[in-house]
């Protein structure tokens, strides 16, 4: 694969890799048995995450390792370096540049792990990466123009923002950088803001969509979300509409967060966008009414 084919932050990525890696032939790679002979390890277990480190130190020495994790990756280890991302196998022989989906949950896991260390990233732009290294994701449907919104429940909302205004339901996910600032768009605009969480961060954002919809002021519960703070929660709450925001985000092919839906008729608009903008989109049904 041509390095033109990654993105800008996996050239970075490849490139210090390289670099690095010519470093150690020019001083003498060492061998496969060398390295096992320092780990001790042939199949990786939590206990031996120190070894695999060791390990990578003497293949990538120049390499910095912010953060290391090596369960739940099929016998891989992936790798933080700053704000890049690879895996490695546990000898640290074969590093692995690219996207990894996890094919039973059809999750994009590179792509949560960059938003989550470089918010900036947008996830429309790991899409694009998936299709440059020719990686196909069954039933991975795009979004579309217009959506049906019967049939979701109340339960799975959180209403916020000016009553009369115009009407968004938004899909998001708590832990989304573009998802918090265009929070802050969104309460410029004066509208009115049905939010409904989904888990494109896995677990952990459902455990903070599930504090949010079980607090007794869920717009409060919200902001301290987005915030990055705690909020006490009910003991028991009915938590199926996350269920049903997540089956809807499926169904219509919602990848990544945001995703603006216009409640008047049903128009998608993906991505952050400023407050202007979204007046501009929840206004045009109002002047495709009137052309009617």
């Amino acid at each position: 694969m041509n390095i033109a084919d990654f993105t800008t932050q996996e050239r970075c990525l490849k490139t210090t890799a390289i670099a690095a890696l010519l470093a150690v032939t020019s001083a003498g790679i060492v061998g496969a048995s060398a390295i096992a002979a320092v780990t001790g390890v042939s199949g990786f277990t939590q206990s031996s995450k120190n070894l695999v480190i060791a390990a990578l130190k003497l293949r990538l020495p120049k390499t910095p390792v912010t953060s290391i994790e090596c369960a739940g990756f099929g016998g891989l280890c992936e790798v933080i370096s700053r704000k890049a991302l690879f895996y490695i196998d546990e000898r640290a022989r074969y590093l692995f540049v690219g996207r990894l989906y996890d094919m039973e949950t059809r999750a994009d896991l590179t792509a949560a792990k960059l938003l989550a260390i470089n918010p900036d990233m947008l996830v429309a732009s790991t899409a694009s990466a998936s299709q440059k290294t020719n990686v196909h994701m069954p039933a991975a449907n795009a979004a579309p123009q217009y959506v049906n919104l019967e049939g979701l429940p109340k339960e799975g909302a959180i209403t916020w923002g000016k009553p009369g205004g115009p009407k968004v339901i938004v899909f998001s996910d708590f832990q989304c950088g573009y998802c918090k600032r265009l929070a802050g768009e969104l309460k410029k605009a004066r509208v009115h803001v049905e939010e409904r969480p989904i888990s494109i961060f896995g677990a952990a954002s459902r455990a903070i969509s599930q504090s949010v919809i079980c607090a007794k002021d869920t717009e409060a519960a919200l902001q301290r979300a987005y915030a990055g703070e705690k909020t006490k929660t009910r003991a028991s709450c009915d938590t199926n509409g996350l269920d049903a925001n997540e089956a809807f985000a499926r169904e219509n092919g919602f990848s990544g967060t945001p995703v603006m839906v216009r409640a008047s008729d049903g128009a998608v608009m993906q991505g952050y966008r400023s407050a202007p903008e979204i007046r501009a989109f929840l206004n045009a049904s109002n002047a495709q009414e009137g052309a009617r």
